[in-house]
């Protein structure tokens, strides 16, 4: 093995600090796993602290030697040179934070920050200086927020846009936001939403393709897994950014959408015998079986069954406390934990099934793989949903996924997680073989930290925290895009960008502000209210006489009873007592028309 790796390159380091010399400028380093190198600092490498976007570069090159204390966590990029049995020169050392024991992220308006910095950034990209006008919104979204020439207006972008202006308002209380969030809403009912009176339900189309002033409807999917059908994680994605206005809004218009959409899963893609939701439905019977649909007909999935919580169901029922919601996640997650682990062949779930709940391993680019970032997923909403109500089943579930995928999923040596990678290993494999590359997505990283945050947060550990801090810090180095702006989609290995393809857009069929900024808004919730102790302000806009008895419900996600407490409430600036500290509600004035609602939340000594 030796000669194989007889040459010089490149590579990232994340490690703890064991000691360093400053006479031979000799820094020994330990990884997560427990393996220690040795790195030359000989070379007078530069050295910066993690900044958040919109932040100049902060540099630390001066304060190199006083800033190496034992146990700190760091970043060390350099050149690995094959002589005398290996040596590593640094390059670049990012800390992240000014002392051994502070991580910048951890800052109380760390993500807050971020999420104004991506929502400023979408906004610009889709309409510049002028009003926003959705008519000129554009599916693909160049590195730098410049438009593409192709004008299809997929509906789950554009609702994935409006789910991070809405989470963007929460947490700023900046009208601009929530106008994004409210006409792009608007759009999607117009345009986008089909009421069949006949059925009772809504379905939402795929998207629109735009020439002048005349507009194609897109029916069908054009994504090439779901070409020519009705996929069901597309009419999940369609209701993400209207709840998430729903909530700041209390629009009823939005609710009955929501209403009549589930009404379209129960009546067309829930197996009723069997359980669960299939994947497809062809365009014309609206059948899971149809032959047309191939390889798609009688199938279920990840995002079939799992999705419909953190897209809109979680909101949803945080917007309105009403049963059948619960009802709904219940059945999901009792669905999860039944059918999913797969640990006698896997450490990893699987995600793949027939009709008859029989595992799916040939499917199409997935066969026996798995996407990690499903794994963890999973854990983060198992645990969302064991506050609402709590099962054996779902933590011992969330724990063994938390605990076990570091191993298989992450990267010990650089930081970071995997995308997708084989489920077994064949022959005398070690470890789990990548499927085509060791390339990490940004969505991949954000499941990362949201499962070990909460698993902190409501189970407490320190294994969990520290992968949590692991992960928040390889996602702040290096995803976020400090001269274009927003974050990357995918960087190598090492952390360097990776921008050819479609994985150089910053807008794209898989990317539109979702992600990044449903990791600010829970990253916020979860690092101040149950991690840190800290207070947090929440912004809504409702018309009191939309809210029934007038209350508006102001729980910031599924949270463990107790936890937290509305410390104080304003209405349209001035202070406001009538609120349920303990309950997480506010009743509001009897006026008509919009009013704009303070919230301070505290979390509660446990």
């Amino acid at each position: 093995m030796a000669d194989a790796v007889g040459f010089s390159f490149s590579d990232t380091i994340a490690g703890y600090v064991v000691r360093f010399d400053s006479h031979s400028r000799l820094l020994r380093l330990k990884t997560s796993d427990g393996r220690e190198f040795d790195v030359s600092l000989a070379g007078d490498p530069s050295a910066e602290l993690v900044r958040n976007l919109d932040e100049p570069y902060i540099d630390a090159s001066g304060h190199i030697d006083e800033m190496l204390s034992a146990g700190r966590l760091l970043f060390v990029y350099g050149v690995h040179y094959p002589e005398s049995g290996g040596r590593f020169d640094a390059k670049r050392l990012v800390f992240l934070g000014r002392s051994a024991e502070d991580y910048r992220f951890e800052e109380p308006s760390w993500w807050i920050k971020q999420i104004e910095s991506l929502a400023d950034f979408y906004k610009r990209a889709q309409f510049g200086d002028g009003p926003v006008d959705f008519a000129q919104y554009r599916t693909e979204i160049r590195l730098g927020g410049d438009k593409t020439a192709s004008h299809v207006q997929e509906t789950d972008t554009i609702s994935r846009l409006v789910y991070g202006m809405a989470s963007a308002y929460l947490l700023t209380g900046k009208d601009e936001y929530l106008e994004v969030a409210e006409r792009g809403t608007e759009y999607l009912r117009k345009h986008m939403r089909v009421v069949d009176s006949e059925e009772d339900v809504v379905f939402w189309y795929h998207g629109i393709r735009v020439d002048g002033d005349s507009e194609r409807k897109l029916f069908t999917s054009e994504f090439s897994d779901d070409y020519d059908a009705i996929p069901m994680y597309e009419q999940i994605y369609a209701l993400a950014g209207p709840i998430q206005t729903y909530r700041v809004t209390g629009d009823v218009r939005i609710k009955n959408d929501a209403d009549a959409t589930i009404r379209l899963f129960d009546k067309f893609f829930k197996d009723e015998e069997l359980g669960g939701y299939y994947s497809h439905i062809d365009p014309i019977l609206f059948s899971a079986d149809h032959e047309s649909l191939g390889e798609n007909a009688e199938r279920k999935n990840w995002n079939s069954v799992g999705d419909h919580a953190p897209a809109y169901l979680i909101n949803l029922y945080l917007a309105t406390g009403d049963q059948k919601y619960a009802d709904f996640l219940e059945y999901t997650f009792d669905t999860i934990a039944d059918k999913f682990p797969d640990y006698k062949n896997s450490p990893f779930v699987q995600e793949r099934f027939y009709r008859d709940w029989s595992h799916d391993t040939t499917h199409s680019w997935q066969q026996n793989r798995a996407v990690v970032g499903h794994n963890l997923k999973i854990a983060w909403n198992l645990m969302r949903m064991n506050s609402l109500k709590a099962k054996p089943a779902y933590e011992e579930l969330a724990r063994k996924i938390g605990e076990i995928m570091p191993a298989v999923g992450s990267d010990r040596q650089r930081g970071g997680w995997y995308d997708v990678v084989e489920r077994v290993k064949e022959g005398d494999e070690e470890s789990y073989r990548f499927a085509w590359h060791d390339r990490k997505a940004w969505w991949q990283q954000e499941q990362a930290i949201l499962a070990y945050l909460i698993l902190n947060g409501t189970t407490g550990g320190d294994d969990f925290l520290r992968e949590a801090r692991q992960a928040e810090a390889f996602y702040n180095t290096f995803f976020l895009d400090h001269d274009e702006g927003a974050v990357y989609f995918n960087v190598l290995a090492s952390g360097t960008p990776y921008l050819l393809g479609t994985e150089r857009l910053k807008g794209s069929h898989s990317m539109s502000m979702y992600h990044s900024a449903e990791l600010c808004y829970l990253s916020a919730v979860y690092n101040n209210l149950l991690i840190n102790g800290r207070e947090m302000d929440f912004h809504f806009q409702p018309d009191p006489t939309d809210l029934p008895d007038r209350v508006l419900r102001v729980s910031p996600d599924l949270l463990p009873a107790g936890s937290v407490e509305v410390a104080s409430v304003e209405i349209d600036e001035k202070p406001w007592t009538d609120f349920d500290a303990k309950g997480l509600t506010v009743r509001l004035p009897d006026v008509q028309g919009r009013v704009k609602v303070k919230v301070r939340l505290r979390p509660v000594t446990r």
